[in-house]
């Protein structure tokens, strides 16, 4: 079996990465449309890289995105920067294939992640950043609960133009 289902919900899974994906991957993120929105926009992936960071991220809270009516890999999600102490982290996700973006399967990872968090890793607090210019990022965003906590203006330079870093947060409404 290829993917494992760690988190279950209705159209998607979450399952522990491949690193046997990383073709598939470094695919998508050399894609300029798939990576329009993300930090690494401006570089260039190879495969041996590629295939490094999922075996890095792999071992942390990150997990491969799985439509669950036929095992196919659609992106990943995953925490970053958990502080148990402080029970808090950040929250980072994306759809690989343009072509499977709004079907709701974005909305459905980020609810069963948060809930994972909440509930498994007893998170009290999420954060997530997106660029100001992902309208569709952000209606998944808020959709789960996130809400904005402030902006870092003109932080990220694409194709010419200055855009806004949008910070988010959702808490734990069981404290």
């Amino acid at each position: 079996m290829r993917y494992f289902k760690k988190i279950a919900g209705g159209q998607v899974y979450l399952s522990p990465i491949n690193a046997d994906d990383a073709e598939t991957y470094a695919k998508w993120l050399n894609n300029k449309e798939t990576t329009h929105f993300l930090n690494i926009y401006s570089h260039a992936l190879p495969l041996a890289a590629e295939r490094d960071a999922l075996e890095k991220i792999s071992r942390e809270h990150n997990y491969a995105i799985v439509r669950a009516s036929d095992d196919i890999l659609l992106g990943n999600i995953g925490f970053h920067g958990i502080k148990h102490i402080n029970r808090t982290a950040i929250i980072g996700i994306f759809i690989g294939e343009p072509s499977q973006w709004g079907k709701g399967y974005g909305t459905e990872a980020m609810k069963l992640l948060i809930e994972y968090g909440f509930d498994t890793l007893n998170l009290r607090n999420i954060m997530l950043l997106h660029f100001a210019d992902n309208d569709r990022a952000r209606r998944c965003y808020e959709k789960v609960g996130f809400r904005e906590i402030g902006r870092r203006t003109g932080a990220v330079y694409r194709d010419g133009a200055y855009i806004d870093e949008v910070f988010m947060e959702i808490l734990n409404p069981r404290g």
